[in-house]
């Protein structure tokens, strides 16, 4: 038998419980340093996860709830989209509304002296058409020309209106007015992508 053992049986019975005891003791606290401990970790770390996928499964949820409400909201924006575009021109229509600009100021009885296509203002996604615009007719026949424009499918902007050479002919007012026409139009991806390029900036 080994003598460390022997030691151990021949001594006092309250010393061999106090040896019990502490071999006790260290093995439970290497049961739970070695055992315990990871596990518990693992465990907390597992219902982290788990909290985690609840919260993306709720959010999902939520989002699946409100798919209808966002479809419904995606097509009026597609509708709205859609007037958008058939308010302002591409290029190829531009002068055939420039036309239709000249053709309403006519049928007022207005007079065309100046009708000058400027260049074009390239804004993010639509350039600035704008036209000098002189005229001379009567006050009612201006007034039927502007409100002709303003009620066109296009959007058309009068603007720097100005009045001068105003007399009375056969009791009608006559005057000359000057003024700036301003139509709009979408670029196409291309003249976006050079536009960027010609100005870094943006």
């Amino acid at each position: 038998m080994n003598p460390n053992i022997e030691k151990v049986l021949k001594l006092p019975t309250k010393q061999k419980i106090l040896i019990l005891v502490l071999v006790a003791i260290i093995e439970a606290g290497l049961l739970v340093w070695f055992l315990y401990i990871p596990k518990h970790n693992e465990l907390i770390g597992l219902k982290a996860e788990l909290a985690k996928l609840h919260e993306d499964i709720n959010a999902k949820t939520q989002v699946a709830n409100n798919l209808p409400k966002l479809q419904i909201e995606y097509d009026q924006l597609n509708r709205e989209l859609a007037e958008a575009l058939t308010e302002l021109p591409n290029s190829k229509e531009i002068p055939s509304l420039l036309t239709s600009i000249t053709t309403l100021g006519k049928n007022a009885g207005l007079d065309f002296l100046t009708f000058r296509p400027k260049s074009e203002e390239p804004k993010d996604f639509y350039a600035n058409v704008p036209v000098d615009i002189v005229v001379s007719g009567s006050f009612f026949s201006v007034a039927n020309f502007f409100a002709a424009v303003a009620n066109l499918p296009r959007i058309v902007n009068i603007t720097s209106v100005s009045f001068s050479d105003i007399r009375s002919v056969n009791n009608r007012m006559m005057t000359k007015v000057t003024c700036l026409a301003t139509t709009f139009r979408f670029l196409d991806k291309k003249e976006i992508k050079d536009d960027k390029k010609a100005d870094p900036k943006k």
